[in-house]
């Protein structure tokens, strides 16, 4: 196989790519939603901040991110979010986000994919190196709030149903 079939070989296309980021966003905002309110904003364990600011985090790189991909441009990474102690106003934020991801995704061509960016500013990868990276931290992130959960006597979502 030459260079050139190297970097157009695809094991899962696009859309299969963005389904498996959705289900994976889906699955965490089912674990917002399994946190009772005041602890969603107060609750941590051994030092670590609370699943309300880890999901500020995940609503700083998810949207923007591919935001960035698309239009090029970049801006600084913003991990805070006006919410207001809202677990409601977080779920909003987080389903506007996932809309911003399917509108935009479609923007995103084969080649794209491959090229080399440097994320708001200071993270350099490729495009798929990025986006694998928004992927792998929610998952972090959210074994963190199963976590959390469980210290709470709450059942967190299956894992497995994304």
């Amino acid at each position: 196989m030459n260079a050139t079939a190297n970097k157009t070989a695809q094991v899962i296309s696009s859309e299969e790519l963005l389904k498996h980021l959705q289900g994976h966003r889906n699955l965490t905002r089912r674990t917002i939603e399994a946190f009772p309110e005041k602890e969603f904003f107060s609750h941590s364990i051994g030092g670590m901040r609370t699943f309300a600011e880890m999901t500020m985090e995940l609503l700083g790189i998810a949207g923007p991110g591919i935001q960035e991909i698309v239009s090029g441009k970049s801006a600084p990474l913003d991990e805070h979010v006006e919410h207001g102690n809202s677990k409601e106003k977080i779920l909003q934020l987080w389903d506007e986000a996932t809309e911003q991801i399917n509108t935009l995704w479609p923007q995103i061509s084969t080649e794209r994919f491959q090229e080399n960016i440097l994320l708001f500013g200071m993270y350099e990868g490729t495009v798929i190196s990025s986006i694998f990276y928004f992927i792998d931290n929610e998952i972090h992130h959210r074994g963190q709030g199963f976590v959390y959960l469980r210290s709470l006597g709450v059942e967190p979502p299956a894992f497995y149903e994304r």
